[in-house]
């Protein structure tokens, strides 16, 4: 045998050992997708035809061909030709129990005039005991087809809803959750009338405002810290009724391809309920928690503790509330209303708060999350951060302190998140509800400027997070997808899309979706996209959301959702 041949031979049969080798080290997968676009998130490794699960975690990732190594008598094998898969969508900013409250509670979202919202309440009280509660939610003065005869500050009196509902307490939450609605009833227990001398002497509260006419009488609206005054008289809910809206909004999210939700403002009963839930294995969606700022207990004994890091359950950040609502005109703005002279919107902590609470954040290893929407409020707060991180000697890039929605900010602010390391939390579809109402707020050059500046943001580098602030928004990444990259109205309107320059590409969409919510949540090296090792996050959609006409969109279905290996969610087409 020539050394020719003995090469031949022993390169052959090398190769023969190796591979024998490596098919008997193979993992055998316990479920394979294959046939179907995946869009991974993964750099290094943008689309595959295939990937293998190895229960909760993903063990292989690439083509249809080499996934077959990983395929046993055992493996689940499932064929997705013609659809694509992602990896899970995360709500960036919601509120996850009050999103199922919002299921059984009176829903005046579709309401198109005060005098329907009254008729509905009215025909709430004929299955109501008198003097129980009538609590609803939704309504937006600005997206009434009819206005009310008689309004103040465009805000509607409680008179005719008083009248319907004498016998029953009815409060009702302006959709963006910053001002309420309270009839007469629900007034009296909360001691609130014209011969209360004290609250009749202004119109102002802390951080807030009851809205009186112009004899002093209560219009029945109660703005930002204002409505704690009615808040605090309202029934408490019970376990049974607790877990029937955790399990709806549950349900809700793994119908929408949501495998994690950042849960935007969480007290202590809510935590504990959680917890409770988790030990006994029915929390099935992954939450990041954020503590409520305003519960200072809370914050002392969780900054004693430190940070908890489950992959199902983390508490690591701190939400904070500087300012109110643009539909409320609680938003805190550098200058005037364009639609109310003299009046700023509502600071609703002091900025010595936010510092302070900064501080702690950065000595005890937990997150702050600001929700500011006015240019002041962000400002401000990028202040008190700027000033913490100097303070500490930190680079805020390690600490991914956010701040929540950044709706309006002054030009000179925009590229003060980026060299500062601080984290924009936006929700895209407000622009496509609030965007036609919203100029008349802030006037065209403000606009312009600084409203919804998403491609602004994303070209100075910074990461920015999507989501929905539900139950203020449908929970509907779909819907907030086709916002984010024509920012018209669900309707399609304008046609080219409201400052078309702000909008974002499909692959930014995508990512503010999945990577960058991870990111904000430190979770990236274990989720946020497709890879081998991490966890098996996955969702389904029935067509290919990045290549089809941007008016097919809307009519994406999700098939299939996936949490840690297991299918919680299935429908067929």
């Amino acid at each position: 045998m020539d050394i020719k041949f003995k090469l031949l031979f022993f390169v052959v049969w090398t190769c023969l050992i190796t591979a024998c080798t490596s098919s008997k080290n193979t993992e055998e997968a316990t479920i394979v997708f294959q046939g179907g676009t995946i869009y991974t998130q993964d750099p290094a490794n943008p689309i595959a035809q295939a990937i293998a699960l190895k229960d909760s975690l993903i063990l292989y990732v690439g083509s249809k061909e080499e996934v077959e190594a990983y395929i046993g008598a055992q493996t689940q094998i499932i064929d997705f030709s013609g659809k694509i898969m992602t990896p899970g969508w995360i709500e960036g900013h919601g509120h996850f129990m009050e999103m199922g409250y919002s299921y059984l509670n009176l829903d005046l979202s579709t309401a198109n005039s005060y005098e329907e919202i009254v008729a509905r309440v009215k025909e709430a009280t004929a299955t109501t005991s008198p003097g129980q509660w009538i609590i609803g939610h939704s309504w937006h003065q600005s997206k009434w087809e009819i206005q009310p005869d008689e309004t103040i500050n465009g805000l509607p009196l409680h008179n005719s809803l008083s009248n319907s509902s004498p016998d029953h307490p009815v409060v009702l939450f302006h959709v963006s959750g910053h001002a309420l609605l309270a009839n007469a009833k629900a007034m009296e227990i909360a001691q609130i009338d014209p011969l209360n001398q004290e609250l009749k002497k202004t119109n102002k509260i802390e951080g807030g405002e009851i809205i009186r006419d112009d004899n002093g009488n209560p219009t029945g609206v109660f703005n930002e810290n204002a409505m704690s005054l009615i808040n605090k008289h309202l029934p408490k809910n019970s376990l049974e009724r607790n877990i029937q809206a955790f399990s709806l909004a549950q349900e809700a999210c793994h119908s929408m391809g949501i495998t994690g939700f950042h849960d935007a403002g969480v007290g202590s009963e809510t935590l504990e309920f959680y917890q409770k839930l988790h030990a006994e294995g029915r929390l099935k969606t992954r939450m990041y928690l954020m503590l409520a700022g305003n519960d200072k207990a809370l914050l002392q004994d969780w900054y004693q503790q430190g940070p908890m890091l489950d992959p199902m359950l983390t508490v690591r950040s701190i939400k904070l509330m500087a300012d109110g609502a643009l539909g409320t005109r609680g938003a805190w703005l550098l200058e005037e209303y364009s639609d109310q002279s003299d009046h700023l919107g509502h600071k609703t902590l002091p900025m010595s708060e936010v510092y302070q609470t900064a501080l702690k954040g950065i000595e005890h290893g937990f997150q702050i999350a600001t929700h500011a929407i006015g240019d002041k409020a962000n400002r401000e707060v990028l202040n008190q951060y700027q000033k913490a991180f100097e303070t500490k000697d930190v680079k805020g890039s390690q600490h991914r302190f956010r701040i929540e929605h950044v709706q309006h900010l002054h030009p000179d602010d925009i590229p003060r998140f980026a060299k500062l390391g601080v984290i924009p939390s936006m929700q895209a579809i407000h622009l496509s509800s609030d965007r036609p109402w919203a100029i008349d707020r802030l006037g065209e050059k403000r606009i312009l400027d600084g409203a919804y500046v998403w491609q602004s943001l994303l070209t100075t580098g910074t990461v920015l997070i999507n989501g929905t602030d539900v139950p203020v928004e449908p929970l509907s990444p779909i819907e907030n997808f086709y916002v984010s990259v024509t920012r018209k109205t669900l309707k399609g309107e304008p046609e080219s899309g409201y400052e078309p320059e702000q909008k974002m590409t499909r692959e930014q969409a995508l990512t503010s979706y999945t990577f960058s919510p991870v990111f904000g949540a430190f979770e990236e090296k274990i989720k946020g996209s497709i890879t081998p090792g991490k966890l098996a996050d996955l969702v389904i959609l029935n067509q290919d959301i990045m290549n089809i006409g941007e008016d097919q969109i809307l009519d994406t279905k999700v098939l299939m959702t996936i949490i840690g290996g297991d299918i919680v969610y299935q429908i067929e087409e």
